[in-house]
């Protein structure tokens, strides 16, 4: 059995992008699906799932009373932070697919900037009741408690292992700006940087500057997952679900694998990408676009490598000379990602997948056949890859 082309995304909707919403939670989440439910061309009515994160505040039961929908017949979270994103997409995908439900809606919104801040120290883990308590308990009292600090070590091996630079990571981030600045959708819209400075940019961890690091946004994203066949008779050419991967690593601990012989991988990622090549029947020279989870420069470098778009330690020659830049051999995060476009734990870059297929962003890759979309890196993560849809041709610019 396989869910390849059994699923297809037929709506996406979004707020705007901000540092200060001055609204609340749930009310940013059911903008979010509205707006979806009505790129789709549907009605709440027609909505009877309903995934998000766990992390996530607004409730399923919370979401459709505001919405009006009349019922549910799914609904679903997925744990661990960004690298839940694609796993939503999966959860409905296989929910359509298993006819548990006929239309999903994958949802996240906070309010990451004005509200929770997630790049803050992790304070009170350490000291709850749990598995993870126990995790944390070993480095959270000692001050290794923030994302920052946690990736900065990583990295730190990786330049060590690799000969990679500060610079290396700097011209992810001038790429991402780059993107960003032609796209309107982007809080740094019109504002690139250059590589100088991104190198004078104060230090957050050594070796992470400040441009290392995604931003903080408010805003919500949500998805519409519904039938194959039934996608074919709504107003956007459907993007099929080719493949949905979840994956976790062997040793796998939050954010960092502290006990992997090779701390240099991601090994989550790794899995994520065999298994979306395999079921997909596709490998990387397949795909246009890759839509990378970019929470910090240096994992963007190793998941080019984990899902084989180079060999291990090549990433920095990959994305040299604009490789990975628009009209480079392969443009990532056209919209700017997470670091240029807006931080939604990784939703956002499922949307701008969806647009790379549907032929409508506005930093459109000529001739996307196929994407590739992960999710938060570190962490037990997802993956999906999007592509057009075989039983109905696109029609460009619609």
């Amino acid at each position: 059995m396989t869910l390849s082309g059994k699923a297809a995304i037929a709506g996406i909707g979004a707020t705007e992008f901000s540092k200060e919403s001055g609204r609340s939670e749930l009310r940013l989440a059911v903008e979010a699906c509205i707006g979806a439910i009505r790129d789709a061309g549907m009605a709440p009515s027609d909505v009877d799932g309903l995934v998000t994160f766990t992390q996530d505040t607004n409730s399923e039961i919370a979401v459709a009373r505001e919405l009006g929908i009349p019922g549910l017949s799914f609904f679903s979270r997925v744990d661990y932070g960004g690298g839940a994103a694609c796993g939503t997409v999966a959860h409905a995908a296989m929910a359509v697919a298993s006819g548990q439900a006929e239309t999903v809606v994958c949802y996240r919104a906070f309010n990451e900037r004005s509200g929770h801040r997630f790049g803050q120290a992790a304070i009170g883990p350490d000291r709850s009741a749990t598995s993870t308590g126990l995790e944390f308990s070993w480095h959270l009292p000692y001050g290794f408690a923030t994302p920052a600090a946690w990736v900065a070590m990583h990295a730190r091996r990786y330049m060590h292992e690799y000969g990679a630079t500060s610079e290396d990571f700097g011209r992810v981030a001038v790429a991402m700006r780059r993107h960003a600045a032609t796209n309107p959708r982007a809080w740094f819209y019109e504002r690139p940087i250059t590589l100088e400075e991104h190198q004078a940019s104060r230090w957050v961890v050594e070796p992470l500057h400040l441009y290392d690091c995604c931003q903080e946004s408010d805003g919500g994203v949500a998805i519409v997952v519904t039938g194959a066949d039934r996608a074919r008779d709504l107003p956007h050419p459907p993007v099929s679900v080719k493949a949905a991967a979840q994956g976790s690593g062997p040793n796998q601990m939050m954010m960092f694998g502290y006990y992997e012989t090779d701390l240099t991988t991601l090994p989550a990622m790794g899995i994520v990408g065999d298994s979306l090549w395999r079921r997909s029947g596709l490998g990387p020279r397949d795909v246009q676009t890759a839509i990378l989870y970019d929470h910090f420069t240096p994992f963007v470098l190793v998941q080019l490598e984990e899902l084989g778009f180079c060999g291990r330690g090549e990433a920095r020659e990959l994305i040299a000379d604009g490789g990975i830049e628009l009209g480079g051999r392969l443009p990532v995060n056209p919209n700017g990602g997470q670091l240029g476009e807006a931080y939604i734990h990784g939703m956002n870059g499922i949307a701008e997948g969806v647009r790379q297929v549907r032929g409508t962003s506005v930093n459109q890759v000529d001739d996307v056949e196929n994407v590739i979309v992960t999710a938060g890196t570190g962490v037990p993560t997802s993956g999906l890859i999007l592509g057009r849809d075989q039983g109905r041709s696109r029609t460009r610019g619609s």
